[in-house]
């Protein structure tokens, strides 16, 4: 008798405990007035950074985690085609030198040779004009100064011709050093390297990845809501970041709204599972925190996300912003 009077005695202590639990929870996850929110998983912008053109990886010069500046060497490729064409255009400049040499030297003789033809012409104007010169020869001179003056001409214009090969040539060594500067693949800006897509001996054709960067002042939580919440919502509405396993609370903003309902992903959890169109809606840290405490922020992180689509309404306590006492500052960013 005992026995049972004490097995129901426990039931009743669990059955209560049980409620108390329940209505603990249900308190704790009802939104007060003014807000909304749902929970998702933190992401960081990936940039893809691919090559311009075509060659072999001769190095990756990152592993994975690293964090890198803007500009700094990724990775660094070669390519036989733009070797030869370098090769080329300095040949090809060396002989429009030579040529301009020759055209100038060409000019200098033909200029001598005008100015005796010119000397002639002269002398024989002088003596027409005394008689002692024939009009058959003041014509003769004076067709050999013409004729000298057009090779003048012709050896001036060889050397403007020559000279315009030489500064395509110069344009073509440029154009192939630039090539080959593009083929030291370069971070775009900084951020850590996520993914090695290429390693040392792979061929990559333009236009190839070569590593994924991850931008740590690029981080957001993807939550999703549904219809009757979504119009109440408006870019740049004040929000709250929780992640699990973390003791902070994290200022955020919306970012993004998007226009389209989709089913809901099967990673996020619904209040109603009926409801299975939603819209998606980002929550963005400012970029500064985000890169201060970039070695906390990771892409797969789940928590939830707080959305005030009312001004008039404080912000409870439990969502007041927390950051975390030490930060984790990204190195050489």
């Amino acid at each position: 008798m005992k026995t049972r009077r004490l097995l129901f005695i426990l039931l009743v202590v669990l059955v209560l405990v049980g409620l108390a639990v329940w209505i603990n929870m249900r308190s704790n996850t009802a939104l007060p007035d003014g807000f909304t929110g749902g929970n998702g998983r933190m992401e960081l912008k990936r940039l893809d950074v691919a090559t311009l053109y075509s060659g072999r990886v001769v190095e990756i010069k990152v592993d994975e985690g690293d964090m890198v500046v803007k500009n700094q060497v990724l990775a660094e490729l070669s390519s036989d085609q733009t070797t030869s064409k370098l090769a080329a255009a300095r040949a090809d400049k060396q002989r429009a030198q030579e040529s301009v040499s020759r055209a100038e030297a060409e000019i200098a003789a033909q200029q001598q040779s005008y100015k005796i033809a010119q000397m002639d012409l002269d002398n024989a104007r002088q003596l027409k004009s005394d008689d002692l010169v024939s009009s058959p020869e003041l014509r003769r001179r004076l067709a050999n100064r013409d004729a000298a003056l057009a090779r003048v001409k012709s050896a001036q214009a060889a050397r403007a011709e020559a000279q315009a090969a030489v500064k395509q040539a110069q344009a073509q060594i440029d154009a192939t050093f630039s090539a080959n500067n593009d083929m030291l693949i370069r971070a775009p800006k900084a951020g850590r390297i996520e993914y090695r897509i290429a390693e040392a001996g792979n061929v990559l054709g333009e236009g190839n990845k070569v590593v994924s960067l991850l931008d740590p002042t690029d981080v957001t939580l993807s939550v999703y809501l549904p219809t009757d919440t979504i119009g109440k919502l408006r870019l740049g509405d004040e929000a709250r970041i929780v992640l699990d396993g973390m003791n902070a609370v994290w200022p955020a903003k919306v970012d993004f709204i998007d226009s389209n309902a989709q089913f809901t992903p099967k990673f996020v959890e619904t209040l109603n599972e009926r409801q299975k169109l939603m819209y998606k809606v980002k929550l963005k840290i400012p970029p500064q925190i985000a890169l201060q405490y970039s070695g906390l922020l990771k892409g797969g992180l789940t928590g939830n996300g707080y959305i005030r689509f009312d001004n008039s309404k404080a912000w409870p306590q439990q969502w007041q912003v927390n950051l975390p006492s030490v930060k984790q500052p990204a190195k050489g960013a």
